[in-house]
């Protein structure tokens, strides 16, 4: 989809050139829109899957060691193995590279949901039981909310890392800036190229890092005040 490039080789193949940016700046655009909608994309799916797990491995205790245990095996896969063997299923295309990335992401959520859930004072608990919050009305009401700075450092890891593992999509041919990457490899070693790929993958991992974490101070103004 990005291999089509334009190229003139500079003297001794640079890592970066501005000649390059500019030659082909709608490609690198495109790529860098592909990118950004793969993660965010990946990224809600894996919270919406990831949340519910985590509070039914709070609720009941004896599940949480499976869950936790089956996230950790998915984590574990290798992603190319994973896409091999998920994309005779799903076809080429985004839907593998979202399910890959999603199911990556859900050991990070997962974990570190419960960690939040789990660190709620059993005093507070108790009161809201006293005040007549049965279990999902304590669980939104009270249980969520405190647990949100651990929900949200869940979100932000998976996010940084959600980043990084969309570029592997370049082997079904949605890779986003992998496919910048890749093709850099593919047309002689073009440095400028691969080095355009990384560095605009660093910078949009650094970027949706600060704004979730802008996100997490307006969502949590008790922790402003906690800490100044």
């Amino acid at each position: 989809m990005f291999l089509h490039l334009s190229y003139r080789a500079a003297p001794g193949n640079p890592w970066f050139s501005w000649q390059y940016v500019r030659d082909n700046s709608d490609t690198i655009l495109a790529a860098l829109r592909e990118h950004t909608w793969l993660t965010a994309r990946a990224v809600v799916i894996a919270a919406l899957v990831a949340l519910p797990l985590a509070v039914a491995a709070y609720w009941f205790r004896s599940l949480a060691a499976s869950i936790l245990a089956l996230t950790g095996v998915l984590y574990t896969i290798p992603s190319l193995a994973l896409f091999a063997f998920l994309a005779p299923y799903l076809g080429i295309g985004a839907i593998t590279v979202l399910t890959v990335v999603a199911l990556y992401a859900l050991l990070v959520i997962v974990r570190n949901t419960l960690a939040g859930l789990n660190q709620v004072p059993p005093e507070v608990r108790e009161a809201a039981e006293g005040m007549g919050y049965g279990r999902w009305g304590r669980l939104v009401r009270i249980e969520l909310p405190l647990a949100l700075p651990g929900i949200l450092t869940g979100v932000r890891l998976a996010t940084v890392s959600t980043v990084a593992l969309v570029t592997v999509g370049v082997v079904v041919g949605r890779g986003g800036l992998g496919q910048l990457i890749f093709a850099g490899f593919q047309n002689n070693f073009y440095k400028a190229q691969i080095m355009t790929g990384t560095v605009l993958c660093v910078l949009l991992a650094l970027v949706l890092d600060l704004v979730l974490a802008g996100v997490g101070r307006l969502l949590t103004p008790w922790l402003r005040g906690r800490v100044s």
